[in-house]
């Protein structure tokens, strides 16, 4: 790569990032910086730009055989506690070399890496033999992966490789933990409340089914290896008043998957955890709204995934980082959270992560990324559409 050709950009990538960072963009509230997104990309010389009907933004450069998309999303979770910024959390501001604000980590940043590293490997001709795509997508922190879903489906689009351009901290990214969020329901009877031997209750129904979550967890914790782990996250309960007995129960689990358990291995879990109870389980489906108007239904239930070391995709990042930053790889990371590559590994797409900023900091007051980590990561996402 020739630096002196893109090292103008690389203060626009950073202003670009501000820009965005001072766009408010909670889930299904993430008009404005679609819009902003799309300008950017069409003043930046892409080929063509679509808003699809969920919201979602994709740009497309070159016209090649081989294509490759950069994924992030445009959502981000609230900012809360605002006295405790050290900036306001919309400000976009850099201090100390890092830029703070809501989504200046997840994902903000890499938004506007990805973007400007395809304009930049046109102006290299980097994408005379290729078709670079770079997706900015609606919902994620809810509904991860449907918003990819979507956009394949309605434009008909399959690209030969994914990079999911997640926080972390610049390292190649091979893969990450499954997720299954599951509902567990117990019926009782009703009955007056003076009158209890009359009614079955269905908090208490549901009182064993809460220690053998637990004990699961325990035991998931102690396995070799990586682990997973199983949360009770909410209980509710339904009564015809406080004087009576509850009629049903209803806990809500979230369940993290390692590489090698099965979706029938969670499933029969399940089955175990409500064994010889008035229970049942479900997958805890998830309805939302896009900013469009859309309706958006989420089945999270996705298993663990990974890439092989010695696939195309990963030594193009091989060589991609070496470019970069004089050196090869000497480790790579594993995800522990889910992101939206859960739907192109379901579609058999070669996928794999890297982006900007550190991953614990997502979701935290005082979010803020190292500007030099946004640098060069629009680096390395130039240098792998050669290297690809």
């Amino acid at each position: 790569m020739e630096p002196i050709q893109w090292r103008n950009m690389e203060s626009e990538v950073l202003a670009f990032a501000q820009q965005l960072v001072q766009i408010k963009s909670y889930s299904d509230d993430e008009e404005a910086i679609a819009l902003c997104i799309e300008k950017k990309m069409r003043k930046l010389g892409y080929d063509e730009v679509i808003i699809d009907s969920l919201g979602n933004v994709v740009g497309r450069i070159g016209n090649g055989d081989t294509s490759i998309m950069f994924d992030s999303h445009m959502d981000t979770v609230e900012a809360n506690n605002v006295e405790d910024w050290i900036v306001p959390p919309f400000s976009g501001e850099i201090v100390d070399g890092k830029l703070y604000g809501r989504g200046a980590v997840d994902m903000k940043s890499a938004i506007a890496a990805s973007i400007y590293a395809g304009a930049a490997a046109k102006k290299l001709g980097y994408a005379a033999d290729k078709t670079i795509y770079v997706s900015c997508t609606v919902n994620e922190e809810y509904c991860d992966g449907e918003n990819l879903k979507h956009l394949f489906k309605e434009l008909a689009l399959k690209p030969n490789y994914m990079v999911i351009c997640e926080p972390s901290d610049n390292k190649i990214t091979l893969g990450h933990k499954g997720k299954a969020q599951m509902l567990i329901k117990t019926k009782g009877v009703s009955a007056h409340g003076s009158a209890p031997e009359k009614g079955k209750n269905a908090i208490y129904e549901m009182a064993e089914i809460i220690q053998r979550v637990e004990r699961q967890n325990d035991h998931l914790m102690r396995e070799e290896g990586s682990k997973g782990t199983l949360v009770m996250s909410k209980i509710s309960s339904v009564s015809a008043s406080l004087n009576a007995v509850p009629s049903a129960c209803e806990v809500y689990l979230d369940r993290r998957i390692v590489l090698g358990e099965t979706e029938e291995m969670i499933k029969q879990e399940m089955d175990s955890l409500i064994e010889g109870k008035n229970a049942t389980w479900e997958i805890g489906t998830l309805h939302r709204k896009s900013w469009t108007g859309k309706d958006i239904t989420y089945n999270p239930f996705h298993t663990a995934w990974k890439i092989d070391e010695d696939h195309e995709l990963t030594i193009a990042c091989n060589r991609a980082y070496e470019e970069i930053y004089g050196t090869p790889p000497t480790a790579y990371d594993f995800w522990d959270f889910s992101t939206n590559a859960v739907t192109p590994v379901s579609m058999g797409i070669p996928t794999i992560g890297f982006g900007p900023g550190e991953h614990k900091l997502a979701h935290m007051d005082n979010e803020h990324c190292a500007v030099q980590k946004i640098v060069e990561a629009f680096q390395f996402y130039t240098s792998l559409i050669n290297k690809i």
